[in-house]
């Protein structure tokens, strides 16, 4: 699976000011599909500007061990609206696929209601070619520590299917969706390689079980 599409940006056409948002628990790696329910009126103003450009924004988590109202994580990753419908009651049903991570460089003022920051992409430019293909260093242990997470939650799944997902796809995809730790999340998010993000996802599992309760799903 490669990333990239001639619906996405080049790396020298990745908007210089990005829109945000926020969300404790959430957010999306390169690749994956991240259905989310919009009914905030800055949330919809930004979907409604974003729309009329290049159709992206960031998905970042705040960084709430920092004390510091509105502290922000310094890493989070930029989506593409790739699906997007409207309900009577007024709210918008998308999907935000992943495209590139980014580091914050700065805050600028809001625009209608929304936060918008300055993005650097230099660390993370191979996302936007990277190929989610490959084989999982050690599947048994992986699977294992899936599977049990899974059952103790009581979410159910289509099992084959995912796990023949090839083995950055699966654990990015898993990473995004399961309600793991913000923390854990966040260490997976910045992680550099599929092998160290492979690691820290396991251990993220594994960590759950010792806990004896997994995070509040959002």
């Amino acid at each position: 699976m490669k990333i990239h599409t001639s619906f996405y940006p080049r790396f020298d056409d990745l908007p210089r000011s990005l829109p945000i948002f926020s969300l404790e628990n959430a957010l999306v790696l390169p690749g994956v599909d991240l259905p989310l329910n919009i009914f905030e009126p800055r949330y919809l103003n930004m979907v409604a500007d974003v729309l009329k450009t290049h159709r992206m924004f960031g998905l970042i988590q705040p960084d709430t061990a920092s004390g510091v109202h509105g502290a922000l994580y310094a890493t989070g990753c930029a989506g593409r609206i790739t699906s997007y419908a409207e309900t009577e009651d007024g709210r918008v049903l998308l999907v935000l696929t992943g495209v590139i991570r980014f580091a914050v460089l700065e805050e600028l003022a809001g625009i209608r209601g929304y936060r918008t920051i300055v993005p650097s992409w230099n660390a993370y430019r191979t996302d936007l070619n990277q190929h989610l293909e490959g084989e999982i260093r050690d599947r048994l242990r992986l699977t294992s520590a899936l599977s049990r997470y899974l059952r103790e939650r009581n979410m159910t799944t289509d099992w084959e299917k995912l796990i023949a997902l090839p083995g950055p796809h699966l654990v990015n995809t898993m990473t995004t969706l399961l309600p793991l730790g913000s923390a854990e999340k966040q260490a997976i998010l910045e992680a550099q390689g599929p092998e160290r993000r492979e690691a820290l996802f396991i251990a993220a599992l594994e960590t759950a079980f010792q806990d004896g309760a997994g995070a509040t799903r959002h």
